[in-house]
Protein backbone atom coordinates (compact mmCIF):
# COMPACT_ATOMS: atom_id res chain seq x y z
CA UNK A 1 0.00 0.00 0.00
CA UNK A 2 1.24 3.56 -0.66
CA UNK A 3 2.51 5.89 2.01
CA UNK A 4 1.45 9.44 2.65
CA UNK A 5 4.16 12.09 2.68
CA UNK A 6 2.56 13.85 5.66
CA UNK A 7 3.43 12.60 9.16
CA UNK A 8 4.97 13.51 12.52
CA UNK A 9 6.92 11.55 15.12
CA UNK A 10 8.57 12.39 18.44
CA UNK A 11 10.80 10.12 20.51
CA UNK A 12 12.72 10.94 23.71
CA UNK A 13 15.18 8.96 25.83
CA UNK A 14 17.12 9.52 29.05
CA UNK A 15 20.60 8.01 28.88
CA UNK A 16 23.73 8.19 31.08
CA UNK A 17 25.15 10.44 28.36
CA UNK A 18 22.27 12.92 28.58
CA UNK A 19 18.69 13.42 27.46
CA UNK A 20 17.93 13.03 23.75
CA UNK A 21 14.76 14.06 21.89
CA UNK A 22 14.06 13.64 18.17
CA UNK A 23 11.21 15.41 16.40
CA UNK A 24 10.66 14.37 12.78
CA UNK A 25 7.96 15.74 10.49
CA UNK A 26 7.41 15.20 6.78
CA UNK A 27 5.27 16.98 4.20
CA UNK A 28 4.65 16.53 0.49
CA UNK A 29 7.42 17.52 -1.90
CA UNK A 30 8.29 16.62 -5.47
CA UNK A 31 11.62 15.12 -4.40
CA UNK A 32 13.26 14.09 -1.13
CA UNK A 33 14.54 17.08 0.82
CA UNK A 34 15.99 16.76 4.32
CA UNK A 35 16.54 19.61 6.77
CA UNK A 36 18.44 18.73 9.97
CA UNK A 37 18.88 20.76 13.14
CA UNK A 38 21.49 19.27 15.45
CA UNK A 39 23.26 20.28 18.67
CA UNK A 40 26.95 21.10 18.35
CA UNK A 41 27.92 17.90 20.18
CA UNK A 42 26.41 15.73 17.41
CA UNK A 43 27.05 17.65 14.21
CA UNK A 44 29.83 15.21 13.36
CA UNK A 45 27.21 12.46 12.94
CA UNK A 46 25.03 14.39 10.46
CA UNK A 47 25.92 12.06 7.59
CA UNK A 48 24.79 9.00 9.55
CA UNK A 49 21.48 10.65 10.42
CA UNK A 50 20.85 11.70 6.82
CA UNK A 51 21.55 8.20 5.56
CA UNK A 52 19.03 6.73 8.03
CA UNK A 53 16.37 9.21 6.88
CA UNK A 54 17.10 8.47 3.21
CA UNK A 55 16.49 4.75 3.83
CA UNK A 56 13.15 5.45 5.52
CA UNK A 57 11.84 8.21 3.24
CA UNK A 58 12.00 8.12 -0.55
CA UNK A 59 10.04 11.30 -1.31
CA UNK A 60 8.89 14.34 0.63
CA UNK A 61 10.37 17.13 2.70
CA UNK A 62 11.65 15.95 6.08
CA UNK A 63 12.41 18.31 8.96
CA UNK A 64 14.27 16.56 11.77
CA UNK A 65 15.44 18.20 14.98
CA UNK A 66 17.55 16.65 17.74
CA UNK A 67 17.61 18.19 21.20
CA UNK A 68 20.37 17.20 23.62
CA UNK A 69 20.67 17.99 27.33
CA UNK A 70 24.06 17.13 28.80
CA UNK A 71 24.37 15.22 32.09
CA UNK A 72 25.80 18.31 33.83
CA UNK A 73 22.67 20.29 32.98
CA UNK A 74 20.36 17.52 34.12
CA UNK A 75 22.23 16.95 37.41
CA UNK A 76 20.87 18.62 40.56
CA UNK A 77 24.40 19.18 41.86
CA UNK A 78 26.75 20.20 39.05
CA UNK A 79 30.50 20.11 39.63
CA UNK A 80 31.98 23.56 40.07
CA UNK A 81 35.69 24.18 39.60
CA UNK A 82 36.55 26.30 42.66
CA UNK A 83 39.98 27.04 41.28
CA UNK A 84 38.46 28.86 38.28
CA UNK A 85 36.09 30.72 40.61
CA UNK A 86 39.02 31.80 42.84
CA UNK A 87 40.90 33.14 39.83
CA UNK A 88 37.82 35.05 38.65
CA UNK A 89 37.44 36.59 42.16
CA UNK A 90 41.11 37.60 42.18
CA UNK A 91 40.85 39.18 38.75
CA UNK A 92 37.69 41.00 39.83
CA UNK A 93 39.47 42.42 42.91
CA UNK A 94 42.41 43.60 40.80
CA UNK A 95 40.10 45.33 38.33
CA UNK A 96 38.11 47.04 41.08
CA UNK A 97 41.36 48.21 42.73
CA UNK A 98 42.15 50.01 39.50
CA UNK A 99 38.59 51.02 38.67
CA UNK A 100 36.70 51.46 41.96
CA UNK A 101 33.40 52.09 40.18
CA UNK A 102 33.52 48.74 38.40
CA UNK A 103 30.53 46.53 39.16
CA UNK A 104 31.27 43.30 41.09
CA UNK A 105 30.82 40.02 39.27
CA UNK A 106 27.38 38.45 39.63
CA UNK A 107 26.93 34.76 40.45
CA UNK A 108 25.14 34.14 37.13
CA UNK A 109 28.08 35.68 35.26
CA UNK A 110 30.56 33.50 37.14
CA UNK A 111 28.60 30.33 36.38
CA UNK A 112 28.54 31.17 32.67
CA UNK A 113 32.31 31.54 32.55
CA UNK A 114 33.95 28.74 30.55
CA UNK A 115 35.31 26.04 32.82
CA UNK A 116 33.42 27.02 35.99
CA UNK A 117 30.89 24.20 35.60
CA UNK A 118 32.88 21.15 34.66
CA UNK A 119 31.32 18.42 32.56
CA UNK A 120 32.72 14.94 32.13
CA UNK A 121 34.29 14.17 28.78
CA UNK A 122 31.65 12.83 26.40
CA UNK A 123 31.99 9.52 24.61
CA UNK A 124 31.16 10.90 21.17
CA UNK A 125 30.75 7.52 19.49
CA UNK A 126 28.46 6.18 22.21
CA UNK A 127 26.40 9.37 22.10
CA UNK A 128 26.06 9.13 18.31
CA UNK A 129 24.97 5.48 18.57
CA UNK A 130 22.32 6.39 21.16
CA UNK A 131 21.07 9.25 18.96
CA UNK A 132 21.00 6.98 15.89
CA UNK A 133 19.01 4.31 17.72
CA UNK A 134 16.53 6.90 18.91
CA UNK A 135 16.26 8.36 15.40
CA UNK A 136 15.41 4.90 14.07
CA UNK A 137 12.58 4.66 16.61
CA UNK A 138 11.28 8.03 15.45
CA UNK A 139 11.54 6.99 11.79
CA UNK A 140 9.68 3.75 12.50
CA UNK A 141 6.92 5.78 14.15
CA UNK A 142 6.93 8.19 11.21
CA UNK A 143 6.65 5.30 8.74
CA UNK A 144 3.73 3.81 10.67
CA UNK A 145 1.97 7.18 10.54
CA UNK A 146 2.70 7.56 6.82
CA UNK A 147 1.38 4.06 6.11
CA UNK A 148 -1.78 4.66 8.12
CA UNK A 149 -2.58 7.85 6.24
CA UNK A 150 -1.49 6.25 2.96
CA UNK A 151 -4.04 3.47 3.45
CA UNK A 152 -6.74 6.09 4.01
CA UNK A 153 -5.72 7.93 0.83
CA UNK A 154 -5.72 4.67 -1.13
CA UNK A 155 -9.29 3.96 0.03
CA UNK A 156 -10.36 7.42 -1.12
CA UNK A 157 -8.76 6.93 -4.53
CA UNK A 158 -10.33 3.50 -4.95
CA UNK A 159 -13.74 5.00 -4.23
CA UNK A 160 -13.05 7.65 -6.88
CA UNK A 161 -11.99 5.07 -9.47
CA UNK A 162 -15.19 3.10 -8.78
CA UNK A 163 -17.23 6.26 -9.31
CA UNK A 164 -15.35 6.94 -12.58
CA UNK A 165 -16.05 3.39 -13.79
CA UNK A 166 -19.75 3.85 -13.02
CA UNK A 167 -19.78 6.98 -15.19
CA UNK A 168 -18.05 5.14 -18.07
CA UNK A 169 -20.40 2.18 -17.73
CA UNK A 170 -23.48 4.39 -17.84
CA UNK A 171 -22.12 6.28 -20.84
CA UNK A 172 -21.28 3.03 -22.67
CA UNK A 173 -24.88 1.87 -22.26
CA UNK A 174 -26.15 5.12 -23.73
CA UNK A 175 -23.70 5.36 -26.64
CA UNK A 176 -25.91 3.52 -29.19
CA UNK A 177 -28.83 5.83 -28.44
CA UNK A 178 -26.51 8.86 -28.46
CA UNK A 179 -25.08 7.77 -31.84
CA UNK A 180 -28.55 7.28 -33.30
CA UNK A 181 -29.65 10.69 -32.03
CA UNK A 182 -26.57 12.30 -33.60
CA UNK A 183 -27.27 10.58 -36.93
CA UNK A 184 -30.88 11.74 -36.97
CA UNK A 185 -29.87 15.27 -36.10
CA UNK A 186 -27.27 15.35 -38.90
CA UNK A 187 -29.73 13.98 -41.46
CA UNK A 188 -32.32 16.57 -40.46
CA UNK A 189 -29.87 19.46 -40.68
CA UNK A 190 -28.51 18.37 -44.07
CA UNK A 191 -32.01 17.86 -45.43
CA UNK A 192 -32.95 21.37 -44.33
CA UNK A 193 -29.86 22.89 -45.96
CA UNK A 194 -29.98 21.04 -49.26
CA UNK A 195 -32.95 20.44 -51.53
CA UNK A 196 -31.09 18.17 -53.93
CA UNK A 197 -28.74 15.76 -52.14
CA UNK A 198 -27.09 12.70 -53.54
CA UNK A 199 -28.09 9.91 -51.07
CA UNK A 200 -24.71 8.16 -51.37
CA UNK A 201 -22.84 11.42 -50.75
CA UNK A 202 -25.10 12.18 -47.82
CA UNK A 203 -24.39 8.77 -46.30
CA UNK A 204 -20.62 9.29 -46.69
CA UNK A 205 -20.73 12.67 -44.96
CA UNK A 206 -22.78 11.28 -42.11
CA UNK A 207 -20.35 8.37 -41.64
CA UNK A 208 -17.39 10.76 -41.59
CA UNK A 209 -18.99 13.06 -39.04
CA UNK A 210 -20.02 10.17 -36.80
CA UNK A 211 -16.51 8.68 -37.01
CA UNK A 212 -15.08 11.95 -35.78
CA UNK A 213 -17.35 11.77 -32.75
CA UNK A 214 -16.50 8.12 -32.00
CA UNK A 215 -15.23 7.86 -28.39
CA UNK A 216 -14.84 4.11 -27.82
CA UNK A 217 -11.02 4.40 -27.93
CA UNK A 218 -11.00 7.19 -25.37
CA UNK A 219 -13.30 5.19 -23.09
CA UNK A 220 -11.13 2.09 -23.44
CA UNK A 221 -8.02 4.09 -22.52
CA UNK A 222 -9.81 5.66 -19.55
CA UNK A 223 -10.71 2.19 -18.33
CA UNK A 224 -7.12 0.96 -18.78
CA UNK A 225 -5.72 3.96 -16.88
CA UNK A 226 -8.16 3.30 -14.03
CA UNK A 227 -6.87 -0.30 -13.95
CA UNK A 228 -3.32 1.04 -13.68
CA UNK A 229 -4.33 3.32 -10.80
CA UNK A 230 -5.77 0.39 -8.85
CA UNK A 231 -2.69 -1.75 -9.55
CA UNK A 232 -0.39 1.04 -8.38
CA UNK A 233 -2.39 1.41 -5.17
CA UNK A 234 -1.86 -2.30 -4.41
CA UNK A 235 1.94 -2.06 -4.66
CA UNK A 236 4.42 -1.34 -1.91
CA UNK A 237 6.99 1.39 -2.28
CA UNK A 238 6.85 4.86 -3.83
CA UNK A 239 4.07 5.16 -6.42
CA UNK A 240 3.24 8.87 -6.24
CA UNK A 241 5.01 9.86 -9.45
CA UNK A 242 3.32 7.07 -11.42
CA UNK A 243 -0.07 8.03 -10.03
CA UNK A 244 0.58 11.66 -10.92
CA UNK A 245 1.37 10.62 -14.51
CA UNK A 246 -1.81 8.53 -14.68
CA UNK A 247 -3.86 11.51 -13.48
CA UNK A 248 -2.49 13.53 -16.41
CA UNK A 249 -3.41 10.77 -18.86
CA UNK A 250 -6.89 10.36 -17.39
CA UNK A 251 -7.47 14.10 -17.65
CA UNK A 252 -6.29 14.14 -21.27
CA UNK A 253 -8.70 11.36 -22.28
CA UNK A 254 -11.59 13.00 -20.38
CA UNK A 255 -10.90 16.27 -22.21
CA UNK A 256 -10.95 14.46 -25.57
CA UNK A 257 -14.19 12.76 -24.59
CA UNK A 258 -15.68 16.21 -23.98
CA UNK A 259 -14.29 17.78 -27.14
CA UNK A 260 -15.93 15.07 -29.28
CA UNK A 261 -19.26 15.48 -27.56
CA UNK A 262 -22.37 16.34 -29.55
CA UNK A 263 -24.79 15.26 -26.86
CA UNK A 264 -25.55 16.64 -23.41
CA UNK A 265 -25.18 13.24 -21.71
CA UNK A 266 -21.68 12.79 -23.10
CA UNK A 267 -20.74 16.32 -22.09
CA UNK A 268 -22.06 15.74 -18.58
CA UNK A 269 -20.10 12.48 -18.31
CA UNK A 270 -16.91 14.24 -19.40
CA UNK A 271 -17.37 17.02 -16.84
CA UNK A 272 -18.12 14.55 -14.06
CA UNK A 273 -15.01 12.54 -14.94
CA UNK A 274 -12.81 15.63 -14.91
CA UNK A 275 -14.14 16.62 -11.48
CA UNK A 276 -13.34 13.15 -10.12
CA UNK A 277 -9.88 13.14 -11.73
CA UNK A 278 -9.07 16.53 -10.21
CA UNK A 279 -10.16 15.28 -6.79
CA UNK A 280 -7.92 12.24 -7.26
CA UNK A 281 -5.01 14.39 -8.40
CA UNK A 282 -5.21 16.48 -5.22
CA UNK A 283 -5.01 13.34 -3.08
CA UNK A 284 -2.15 11.92 -5.18
CA UNK A 285 -0.04 14.98 -4.36
CA UNK A 286 0.28 13.62 -0.79
CA UNK A 287 1.38 10.10 -1.79
CA UNK A 288 5.07 9.16 -1.70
Amino acid sequence: MPQSMTAFARCAAQTPLGDLTWEVRSVNHRYREVALRLPEELRFAEGVFREAIAVAVSRGRVDAQLRYLTPALTSTEPDIDTGVVDRLATWSDHVRAIVPDARPLQVSEILKWPGVISTPALDDEALALAASALLQEALDELTTCREREGNALADILKDKTTAARDILSSLAERLPDIGQAQRQRLEQRLAEMLEQVDPDRLEQEIVILLARSEVSEEMDRLSLHLDEVEQALSRRGPVGRRLDFLMQELNREANTLGSKSAHSEQTSASVSLKVLIEQMREQVQNIE
